[in-house]
């Protein structure tokens, strides 16, 4: 990548619900994003439950295109609801998947951007910890920005559009951060 490239980003919807709020606001961010940074949204419906039996050299096609989607993309950006105070069991899947095989996997040191929604008040605030502990261990590089939580969502994302400008523009700040990171280290691997 050089410093004038498109940035392609994988958008990691942590939600299997057909009308996912997570993936809405991919959605959104895909449509409000500028020309020079690339979003591609990756829905888990596909991906099976980690089963190290099934870790070989040949894992199963939902993990593999994972896998192969991440190690793809740039940077990755999880999108996650928030379940009894945490991320979903598809997402802390996803990143189970990622992780491996041990010390190879695709989300080591790849840098990522972690984005919480929910229809409720906390916007999934309480799934950010979690999610951001479970990454950095998983050898990602989790980019240092306010939390990413956007509460009563519903109210913030429709049609695949952002209708609240302050929401967009927070979440677009996470991109930026995101995207900056980015830069920086593939000057640092050029130099």
């Amino acid at each position: 990548m050089t410093d004038h490239s498109t940035v392609k980003l994988l958008g990691i919807s942590g939600s299997l619900r057909t009308g996912s709020y997570s993936t809405a606001v991919l959605e959104a961010l895909r449509a409000a994003l500028a020309p020079e940074v690339e979003l591609k949204v990756f829905r888990l419906n596909d991906v099976p439950l980690y089963n190290q039996d099934e870790d070989t050299d040949h894992p199963p096609a939902g993990a593999a295109a994972l896998r192969a989607a991440i190690a793809a993309a740039d940077g990755v950006i999880l999108a996650s609801p928030e379940y009894n105070y945490g991320t979903s069991g598809a997402m802390k899947n996803a990143v189970d998947w990622g992780s491996r095989p041990y010390a190879r996997g695709a989300l080591i040191g790849k840098p990522a951007l972690v984005l919480t929604s929910s229809p409720g008040s906390t916007g999934g605030i309480r799934a950010q910890a979690q999610l951001r502990e479970t990454l950095s261990a998983a050898g990602a590089r989790v980019v240092t920005y306010p939390h990413l939580a956007i509460p009563n969502v519903l109210d913030k994302v429709d049609g695949g559009a952002f209708t609240d400008e302050k929401t967009r523009d927070f979440v677009l700040g996470g991109v930026k951060a995101l995207v900056t990171e980015i830069r920086l280290l593939a000057s640092a691997k050029a130099a």
